[in-house]
């Protein structure tokens, strides 16, 4: 099964939290989800991995590590298969339910991607008005979904995709950079590089899924652009390390060890902006809101090994220890059971919006349709006043090797916008479609931007 969208179909960042503070900021309510509509009324609307550690020396620039070992996959499921494919899910959600297995000696129970108190190291499952989504380790895939997928009549299971390609999963801690500034800090060097990636970002953490054929081609365009590397916690420094202007002569597009892409990568920012919003419009690609459907971005609380709770203002990562207690934890005794409940309470329910991301060193993260809120009592925290409005790029039609959508959208936006206007500019990358996420008044502005480059006359 191929997976046919676009591999770099986009990110979602957040300007909630960096490695230094919490910057929260409180949007008005939103009464112009019909100006949005209103500006669209007139047109038709159309989405093995080493340990590895790249930062860069200025203290406003992310500093990126990887996850643990291991290769990802992702899934694309339709809205009309999400109920019969619903199970999986929520085996892979709940991975305890594999030690089930292990009475039996069946060999999906030793099912990689987890840690020793068998959590994930890292998972996306997001469901949009689009598609549902699956970002899980490549074993999750082929021993859970693939068999359930197999058990479909044959004409539904050709509409479900598996990616072909793995990927390597980064995990970046922003230090003192908006949103919008680490959106093109980071995809702008692998975009000229002609890589293919998604990006994904939650409450405390920005998250690169990158080709893992690719990953020497990445490390050497995040050289060049200035970042530094520590690899198994030995330490060098590219030359360039110490040049820290974001022109893009620092970058070439040739393809490393790859293959050559077959149209070379192009040599600046705008020429990749024209190309992008060239393509999209070739294919028809226009941007589109929901009615009434507004988002809000929080954090599970999460329990620590040690039995007390953690502060959702500390961030767990840069504290958390292993502990010398010999005793193995089974995975209840280190998840919020009242969270979970909510988790599956409201993937049972169907939801129009809600995206979950569980990693290994954070508190599970949510971007969830606010009128679920009520499903979760007080399991979540963070700013639930704030509402943020989707805008939806249906990407299905794109080639699988396109690249540099995310920084050519992202990037005119940042650009076009006012001054301060996109800080919080935010783009969730799902397999088949891409949302920019900003409040409401910046949805207005954005889609008065994307309207004259995507629609055709």
């Amino acid at each position: 099964m191929n997976l046919k969208s676009h591999q770099n179909a986009g990110l979602f960042t957040s300007s909630h939290y960096n490695a230094v503070s919490v910057t929260v900021a409180v949007a008005p309510s939103c009464t112009l989800l019909s100006e949005l509509k209103q500006i669209m009324t007139h047109t038709k609307c159309l989405g093995p991995c080493r340990p590895l550690w790249l930062y860069r020396a200025s203290q406003l620039t992310p500093h990126l590590r990887s996850l643990q070992d291991g290769h990802y996959t992702l899934i694309h499921i339709p809205l009309d298969l999400y109920s019969a494919l619903l199970q999986p899910i929520l085996r892979v959600l709940l991975p305890q339910t594999q030690t089930l297995k292990a009475s039996k000696g069946e060999p999906e129970h030793e099912l990689e991607g987890l840690n020793a108190e068998s959590q994930h190291g890292f998972l996306n499952i997001s469901v949009t008005p689009m598609e549902c989504s699956i970002v899980c380790h490549s074993s999750w895939a082929k021993n859970v979904f693939e068999p359930a997928i197999q058990d479909l009549p044959k004409d539904l299971a050709k509409s479900v995709s598996i990616s072909k390609d793995t990927y390597l999963v980064l995990s970046v801690i922003s230090a003192g950079m908006d949103a919008a500034g680490r959106v093109m800090e980071l995809t702008s060097p692998l975009a000229l590089a002609g890589i293919p990636i998604f990006f994904i970002t939650t409450y405390y953490s920005d998250f690169i899924l990158v080709p893992s054929k690719d990953r020497q081609t990445v490390v050497k365009a995040l050289l060049a652009r200035g970042f530094e590397l520590a690899d198994n916690d030995s330490n060098f420094v590219s030359p360039a390390a110490s040049i820290h202007s974001r022109g893009p002569s620092q970058t070439n597009g040739s393809n490393g060890a790859g293959a050559p892409p077959l149209t070379p990568p192009p040599s600046t920012i705008a020429e990749l902006q024209v190309r992008t919003f060239d393509l999209l419009k070739k294919r028809s690609v226009a941007p589109y809101v929901e009615d009434n459907l507004l988002l809000v971005q929080c954090s599970g609380r999460e329990t620590s090994q040690l039995g007390g709770e953690l502060s959702h203002t500390q961030r767990p990562s840069l504290s958390r220890q292993v502990t010398g207690n010999s005793h193995r934890q089974t995975w209840l005794d280190n998840i919020d059971a009242k969270l979970y409940t909510a988790m599956i309470s409201a993937l049972a329910a169907r939801p129009r919006f809600l995206s979950i991301t569980l990693a290994q060193e954070d508190p599970p993260s949510l971007l969830l349709d606010k009128s679920l809120l009520g499903l979760f009592g007080d399991s979540l925290v963070g700013d639930t006043k704030t509402n943020l409005t989707p805008i939806f790029l249906d990407l299905e039609s794109l080639p699988f090797e396109a690249t540099g959508i995310v920084c050519g959208v992202a990037g005119t936006l940042v650009q076009d916008m006012r001054t301060g206007d996109s800080a919080g500019l935010s783009y969730l990358s799902t397999a088949r479609a891409g949302a920019v996420i900003l409040d409401c008044e910046q949805s207005i502005l954005a889609l008065e931007i994307l309207k004259p480059k995507l629609f055709k006359a």
